[in-house]
């Protein structure tokens, strides 16, 4: 389906992506960071991910590879490593009590940017061109942004722009004379606070000296910068240093903070009902770590019996003794701990990919197909009669054929070596034959379905197409399944996402004479987790004993479910080169006789390299496929 206009329909480079992640990866030397794409470039170490910036989309080629690989730099070699996180945390309070918070921030940024990049250009001397080419872009940014400022008389704006231009230029740079005269007797200070930058070698000057020059742009200028280039993540800072004991404890004010005036006897009668209960207290969360329910009433002496006392073994929020360690006060020795193994799991996350954590499959049962569908399988078998023919020619001379065994101990056929059983056995067998070739293909097919609703439009010609393949295989005698899959939208949510299998022909029946009627069952239905469907598939695949696997992604190449859009080309790619690791073949075929649009083409090119199909009639499908078969086989030899 052509797109006439395009509202962000962006498709992300899986292989540029994966590239970024694994030299993020590499300079964080930590397995668990990966690399996403934000507004703007920062470290998250509570998630362990590197953000690079949308700032170097819709660049040439070697500019925005650059500006992406100069992004990763900073972060994962710059940040991670060279950046004091406690300087940061002062400095991120001292700015949020300050009137120009944005631009306080922003300063501290730039310049602790710059200070990391000369550090890591020194430590890795191989990442100067990138950063070279970071520094010229942003050079003709900040001069453009600089003359918009002053145009709308966003003075303080212009100053930042301003510091990035001091700071980078290869020559004697003036600072522009359109500043208003009130700012003209402050710039020549300002121009000097802005060089003592560069002398900075450590995170506490870098903000020691923006502190300087905040108090100094405060003076003149009562307003907060408009524009956001830079951001400074609070995320950065409340992981990076340990919380305090005062950190823990409440900060708002009790409703009442009376204690009652006459102490505890010890006849005093105690529940230990648990008794659940809302009020206003409790209606807006707090910014205290640990917090109660109940937190409104008067102060006793009176102590509960089911406390102990605590050790550094225990997690901070467990209320019985969970997956920590094992207490050596044993007072809830009694309790029932959580099951270990299961918590363990839960850490390694999910087999099928990080963005499939919460997905699960169903295998619908398989149902006799009606007469309705045995009259149009019919009808469609006797159109592709020619091309079936066709496509098995091909796929007999392209496709290994299994190999018989040698057969010893024959009383006749070619004489064997090991004369010695004629001297011993009364009737020795004494001859061989050779290993002969099968009639049979030595190969597993696993057509996989994309039955989502955007095949809506497709579905007819791509069921010609697997009834073609039907056909071909089993006249061939070469086994295969047919498999639908789709996710229920309707049930999909964050923490469950179901995701359903449809197998029409398994493959105890594929080679039947009567099969086939039930692939016209296929029918759209609603979102497609083909990420998740790959993995599937493939795990059934690796426990055939053939020993040439392909599976046959029937598909348009757009994976949309619940929480997947943004992340789902890069995890069906990711799918596909697991599965060729195991030695399964993958490629993508699409028949459309619409035609396909370069967005579209670029998705297919993504996910599945230049093992992708797309073919405009089923009649042109042997032709396209002949070359792919021969060299996947050719490769598979070598």
């Amino acid at each position: 389906m052509y797109r006439f206009i395009h509202f962000n329909d962006e498709k992300v480079d899986s292989m540029l992506v994966m590239e970024l992640a694994d030299l993020t990866k590499t300079l964080a030397k930590d397995r668990d960071y990966d690399a996403e794409f934000r507004v703007h470039s920062y470290l998250d170490q509570e998630e362990k991910v590197i953000y690079v910036s949308h700032f170097w989309n819709h660049r040439p080629e070697t500019i925005m590879r650059a500006g992406l690989k100069s992004d990763v730099f900073l972060r994962a070699l710059g940040n991670l490593h060279y950046t004091d996180f406690a300087a940061v945390i002062e400095y991120q309070q001292w700015a949020e009590e300050i009137g120009c918070t944005r631009f306080a921030k922003q300063l501290f940024k730039l310049a602790e940017d710059l200070r990391v990049e000369e550090v890591c250009k020194r430590a890795r001397p191989g990442t100067v061109k990138e950063f070279n080419i970071r520094r010229q872009v942003y050079m003709d940014y900040f001069q453009s942004q600089l003359t918009v400022n002053l145009e709308k008389s966003l003075y303080i704006d212009a100053l930042y722009n301003s510091i990035y231009l001091l700071l980078n230029a290869d020559y004697p740079y003036e600072l522009s004379s359109r500043f208003p005269e009130y700012l003209q007797t402050m710039l020549p200070l300002f121009r000097e606070k802005v060089f003592s930058l560069a002398e900075a070698s450590s995170t506490r000057d870098i903000a020691h000296i923006c502190m300087q020059i905040v108090e100094l742009i405060k003076a003149y200028i009562d307003k907060d910068m408009i524009n956001e280039y830079f951001h400074l993540s609070q995320v950065i800072t409340e992981t990076a240093v340990g919380l305090s004991y005062s950190d823990l404890l409440r900060k708002d004010p009790l409703k009442n903070d009376d204690e009652a005036e006459e102490s505890a006897t010890g006849d005093e009668e105690v529940f230990d009902e648990e008794m659940k209960t809302w009020h206003r207290e409790t209606s807006s969360p707090g910014q205290s770590f640990l917090q109660f329910d109940l937190d409104q009433g008067t102060k006793t002496d009176i102590f509960s019996e089911g406390a102990r006392e605590g050790e550094a073994g225990d997690q901070a929020l467990a209320i019985v003794q969970g997956s920590s360690r094992k207490s050596s006060n044993k007072d809830f020795s009694k309790l029932e701990a959580l099951d270990e193994t299961s918590a363990e799991k839960d850490m390694k996350g999910s087999p099928y990919g990080r963005e499939n954590k919460q997905a699960r499959s169903i295998f619908l049962p398989k149902t006799s197909p009606n007469h309705e569908d045995q009259l149009e399988y019919n009808e469609h078998k006797k159109n592709i009669l020619l091309f079936q023919k066709k496509l098995k020619k091909m796929i007999d001379l392209t496709l290994e054929h299994k190999k018989i065994e040698p057969r010893s101990d024959l009383q006749f056929g070619r004489l064997n070596k090991k004369l010695l059983r004629f001297f011993t056995d009364e009737q020795p067998r004494l001859f061989y034959k050779k290993d002969e070739q099968s009639k049979e293909i030595d190969a597993f097919f696993s057509l996989l379905v994309d039955c989502s609703a955007s095949m809506y439009d497709k579905m007819d010609e791509t069921k010609r197409g697997i009834i073609l393949f039907h056909e071909a295989l089993k006249s061939l005698k070469v086994r295969h399944e047919i498999t639908g899959f789709w996710e229920d939208a309707n049930e999909a949510s964050a923490t469950d996402q179901p995701n359903y299998f449809h197998r029409v022909i398994d493959y105890t029946s594929s080679l039947l004479p009567g099969s086939g009627p039930e692939i016209m069952q296929l029918a759209p239905e609603e979102d497609n987790r083909d990420g998740y469907a790959i993995r599937v598939i493939t795990k059934g695949l690796l426990q055939q004993r053939e020993q040439q696997k392909f599976l046959l992604v029937f598909s348009d190449g757009e994976p949309a479910a619940y929480g997947y859009d943004r992340n789902g080309i890069i995890d069906t790619h990711e799918a596909v080169q697991e599965a060729r690791k195991s030695g399964i073949e993958v490629f993508n075929i699409f028949l459309s006789k619409t035609g396909v649009e370069e967005e579209q083409r670029k998705v297919f090119q993504n996910i599945y390299g230049h093992y992708s199909i797309i073919v405009p009639t089923i009649d042109k499908l042997p032709d396209v496929l002949f070359p792919l078969l021969k060299k996947l086989l050719f490769q598979s030899i070598g």
